[in-house]
């Protein structure tokens, strides 16, 4: 972060810049402190019961249209990523940079307010870190008796990065979802139906599969017994409209659980580690961008993985 001095003033810019790097960094330092008390406040048992309490209502809709939208913000993420500014590609990272992340969920935006208030500004009113800026500088410009700091210079500087790092946390919610549902029908598929089914559409085609056995044997000429045995031997194929129902259903019984899952795995990534890991990164990028003057640069790689999971359950279910 850069501060421009007027020329009447005593203070050198390489004090002006030790005193800001002293403030940031004590700022961060007590940030990372609070962050095994904000979880287990929000994330361990009974906090997770009234931070996904929030899902009950209209997260119920926004959660399934998230999954589905969430492959092509990812692929937007990678172009941004991969694709160099400087090219003939321009107009393609620009459209990329108009993707949003989908609808941000009651959860989301309340574990936001949450990391905003108590992680970042310690339940205080006004930004927490302009203090210790103000305070480092003040002590300098003091000794060289200025004039005061100027308050309002630091919340244009801070705001909008903390903004876009808050909006990439969020997205750390679907994909952790996301990836919740695949270890689910992971784990359904073998105990339910001794099948691999590593996501959403492969659990749908084992579902779809099932269902047009019983509704074949239903309507077999020599009876629905003798048509049970036939059809475990030649087993029908389900028809693309059956397969395509199943799945749509699959999916929005998913999405409406992944809402709800966060009273569940909440507390496991919290008893994992997951929750501290990443909210550590978030600060470490947060404290680098400010101290740097650079743009966000948190991208929390959860979306990636989920990613990759639904690619290899497409593989897996042979639409791919």
């Amino acid at each position: 972060m850069h501060i421009v001095t007027s020329p009447e003033q005593n203070v050198s810019e390489v004090e002006i810049e030790q005193a800001i790097r002293s403030g940031i960094e004590r700022y961060f330092d007590d940030c990372r402190a609070r962050v095994p008390a904000f979880i287990d406040r929000h994330f361990h048992y009974p906090g997770a019961i009234a931070t996904n309490r929030k899902a009950l209502g209209w997260d119920m809709l926004r959660a399934p249209i998230n999954l589905l939208w969430a492959p092509f913000y990812a692929l937007a993420c990678l172009i941004k990523i991969l694709v160099p500014k400087r090219t003939g590609l321009m107009w393609l990272h620009s459209l990329a940079d108009h993707v949003p992340a989908g609808f941000t969920t009651e959860v989301q935006q309340h574990i936001s307010n949450l990391i905003l208030a108590d992680l970042l500004n310690n339940r205080q009113e006004g930004p927490l870190l302009e203090r210790y800026l103000i305070e480092a500088l003040e002590a300098v410009y003091e000794s060289h008796a200025c004039e005061p700091v100027d308050h309002q210079r630091f919340s244009k500087l801070i705001e909008p990065l903390v903004a876009d790092t808050l909006s990439q946390y969020r997205v750390t919610r679907t994909a952790s979802a996301d990836i919740t549902n695949s270890i689910s029908c992971t784990v359904l598929g073998a105990f339910a139906f001794q099948k691999f089914t590593p996501g959403g559409i492969g659990l749908g085609v084992v579902l779809a599969s099932m269902l047009a056995k019983t509704l074949a044997a239903r309507d077999f000429i020599l009876g629905e017994t003798i048509g049970e045995w036939y059809y475990s031997v030649f087993p029908p194929e389900p028809s693309l409209a059956t397969t395509a129902s199943v799945m749509v259903a699959v999916m929005v019984a998913l999405a409406a659980f992944a809402a709800l899952s966060g009273v569940i795995f909440d507390p496991v990534q919290a008893a994992v580690g997951l929750h501290r890991r990443r909210l550590s990164k978030l600060l470490d990028h947060l404290q680098r961008d400010i101290t740097l003057s650079t743009q966000s640069s948190f991208r929390p790689k959860d979306q990636f993985v989920a990613r990759i999971l639904d690619t290899f359950d497409m593989i897996k279910s042979g639409l791919l």
